[in-house]
């Protein structure tokens, strides 16, 4: 098979074409056939060097792909409920980034009824991301509002659609007023330039002084303390990444005084039970919002597969809006 590998740690150029042997399902895995793989910034980091791969996992990047089922025992097909020739789409503890993947049963889900390969290659690690903080850690609720900070990333795009078709009011934060008119068509409530604005103002503002009641953070650092002056009592921070830095410094009286919360979550290393966990929510809450229309994939760029280093670029320098996906 064609697969892109990491010939050592650096920039977007060493992404490689090689050619590799297939991968063998083990028990409990199905092997896909890869249409199209999604590119997200855990990819990036791994690129870097500074986000190894789990034990056992393939060395190639990758982590979301959609494609049709080729191999897998029956045991394995049953429970994922799917046949060999299904069009799925899937979370992968690694290995996207090829013709032919592996990935456990539990984390495959049947491509959405209306929806390309493209479009399902840009589910998976969004979904499982925002389901898990925003719904099942920050526990957001319909009424409830939600800042999303890099609301025109692929996180952002997929946060702002879900918690607003679950009835809850969504501000997002972008760096140009263009990512925010974007953002504003996905469904935001409000957009904030925080070039331009100070967010902390503006959340109060919009919320008549009361604050936010769940921010999803991808940047720590010394946004924490800020995030904090913004929060309603009784608010919820939760972090996915440290693009700011990992200390922050706060004052935790207010933790005390507003009974606030911070909490934070990475996906990789959880269990293949737990993540079988969410994609079973997944199908259940949001499948049907997408098959509904009420949730739509957000493509920026589709790049093929040897185009790969192309691909990491954009994403590197923030210029898009929504997901990037390779195609093969």
């Amino acid at each position: 098979m064609q697969a892109i590998e990491i010939s050592r740690p650096g920039g977007p150029e060493v992404l490689t074409p090689v050619e590799r042997p297939a991968p063998v399902p083990a028990a409990g895995e199905l092997l896909i056939e890869v249409s199209a793989s999604g590119v997200n910034r855990p990819d990036v980091l791994q690129r870097l060097g500074v986000y190894p791969p789990p034990p056992g996992a393939s060395d190639l990047p990758g982590l979301e792909v959609a494609g049709r089922v080729i191999g897998g025992s029956a045991e394995a097909l049953a429970l994922a409920n799917v046949a060999i020739g299904d069009r799925v789409c899937a979370l992968t503890h690694g290995g996207g980034y090829a013709q032919q993947c592996v990935a456990p049963a539990g984390q495959v889900l049947p491509v959405p009824r209306g929806l390309s390969d493209v479009e399902a290659a840009s589910l998976p690690e969004t979904c499982f991301t925002v389901w898990i903080n925003v719904f099942e850690r920050a526990r957001l609720q319909p009424g409830e509002t939600l800042l999303v900070q890099g609301g025109a990333s692929g996180i952002g795009v997929t946060a702002i659609q879900i918690a607003k078709a679950l009835g809850s009011k969504v501000i997002v934060t972008t760096g140009d007023d263009e990512k925010g008119r974007a953002c504003l068509a996905l469904g935001a409530d409000h957009a904030i330039n925080y070039k331009t604005q100070d967010f902390v103002a503006e959340a109060k503002r919009l919320t008549a002084g009361r604050g936010v009641d769940v921010i999803l953070d991808m940047v720590a650092g010394d946004y924490v303390a800020r995030e904090i002056e913004a929060l309603a009592d009784d608010g919820r921070i939760t972090i996915i990444a440290v693009q700011g830095g990992v200390k922050a410094g706060f004052d935790a009286g207010q933790l005390l005084r507003r009974r606030l919360s911070i909490t934070g979550s990475t996906l990789r290393p959880r269990t293949v039970e737990y993540k079988a966990q969410i994609a079973r929510a997944l199908r259940e809450r949001v499948w049907p919002l997408i098959e509904a229309g009420r949730v739509k994939p957000a493509i920026h760029a589709t790049f093929p597969a040897a185009q790969a280093s192309a691909a990491h670029a954009l994403m590197e320098s923030g210029k898009h809006v929504g997901k990037i996906v390779l195609s093969w």
